[in-house]
């Protein structure tokens, strides 16, 4: 069975080829990703319309290229998957649209796929995939959450961000620092030239005997030292980005080994954005390893939004039984697609 996958919920178009067999891991048989970073760069962040614009010059392209990696043609796709949402309204309908079309004009069935569980799967693309069950710290965008993952559609919410997300404490932070768009991956870089410890900053909900998150007071947080540093700022930046990440990472790490004592499980997966933080990665597989605990996480280039995982995400629901592509091609899209969706395992249902 050989799946398209398209993704196209914010600011990269991605295309990719998996082909699942059995019941065996699926294989990545081709993947091309387009980063629109530059475009937005000019403007501080993305725009939803220019970002749905250049989805729609670039998402043919790159299934003509993925193809041709693959040594594979249209006609010999069986499903073709597209991320129905949460996302930019003007963005997912651009996939929606185009593998709707696709599958009609192939006679082939389709499916949308929730962009989170796409995330939440990817690690399975990783040379060393995972088991289940296993604790998963999805932190992509504004979403932060510990969820008990049994199987493809059998998971469980632990614990959730209540106001920012981790990846927003990041972004917004290197804005109030005066970095450039992306801001996460900014402060992180220049966080390696600074002293964590420079700066005492909260922690909030650390200590909370419970599992949710909150960076809002982080970042304010962020804001008062910023302002009180005032022209030292520029001299004392790298220490204050450094310390901001330092407490980031010190709560999604102590909450992901409390989750873990929780659950009884010594398996955790890291997917999102996020999870490409070098700091987080470092922590979490020490504290990990003193624990006797296994981590997984998806390959770098694979942690930003990108079509493979989306047809991994649609592979895994197909073998498991919990969903089924079909010859349906009206469309619709879910920009606020409720988290609840897939954390009550229900089945997602295609238009």
């Amino acid at each position: 069975m050989l799946i398209l996958g398209i993704e196209s919920s914010c600011d990269e178009t991605g295309v990719a080829l998996v082909e699942a067999a059995g019941a065996g891991v699926p294989a990545l048989r081709a993947h091309a990703l387009h980063s629109q970073i530059q475009m937005h760069q000019a403007y501080g962040g993305v725009v939803p319309e220019l970002a749905s614009r250049d989805h729609i010059r670039r998402v043919l392209p790159l299934t003509e290229q993925v193809l041709a990696e693959a040594g594979r043609g249209l006609p010999d796709l069986d499903v073709v998957a597209y991320t129905r949402g949460p996302g930019l309204a003007g963005a997912l309908l651009v996939g929606a649209g185009v593998a709707c079309a696709l599958g009609a004009a192939l006679d082939k069935p389709v499916l949308g796929v929730h962009h989170l569980e796409g995330h939440l799967l990817s690690p399975f693309l990783s040379a060393d995939p995972p088991e289940f069950p296993f604790v998963a710290l999805l932190v992509s965008g504004g979403h932060t959450q510990l969820m008990r993952v049994d199987g493809v559609g059998r998971y469980q919410l632990l614990g959730e961000t209540i106001d920012d997300a981790a990846g927003e404490a990041f972004d917004k932070s290197a804005k109030l620092l005066g970095l450039g768009y992306p801001g996460g991956p900014a402060l992180s870089r220049l966080a390696e030239q600074g002293d964590p410890a420079a700066f005492k900053l909260p922690r909030p909900l650390l200590h909370s005997g419970d599992l949710d998150f909150s960076f809002a007071g982080l970042k304010t947080a962020v804001m008062t030292q910023a302002r009180k540093l005032g022209d030292a700022l520029e001299a004392r930046k790298a220490d204050l980005a450094a310390s901001t990440q330092a407490a980031i990472v010190d709560v999604l790490v102590k909450k992901s080994l409390a989750a873990l004592q929780e659950s009884g499980l010594r398996r955790l997966v890291v997917a999102g954005g996020v999870g490409a933080n070098r700091e987080l990665r470092q922590q979490l597989d020490a504290a990990c390893a003193r624990r006797g605990v296994r981590v997984h996480y998806p390959e770098l280039s694979l942690c930003t939004d990108n079509g493979a995982m989306i047809a991994m995400a649609a592979a895994m629901r197909l073998q498991a039984g919990v969903q089924q592509a079909r010859r349906a091609y009206a469309f619709d899209v879910q920009p606020r697609w409720p988290l609840d969706a897939l954390v009550a395992g229900r089945s997602l249902s295609s238009p």
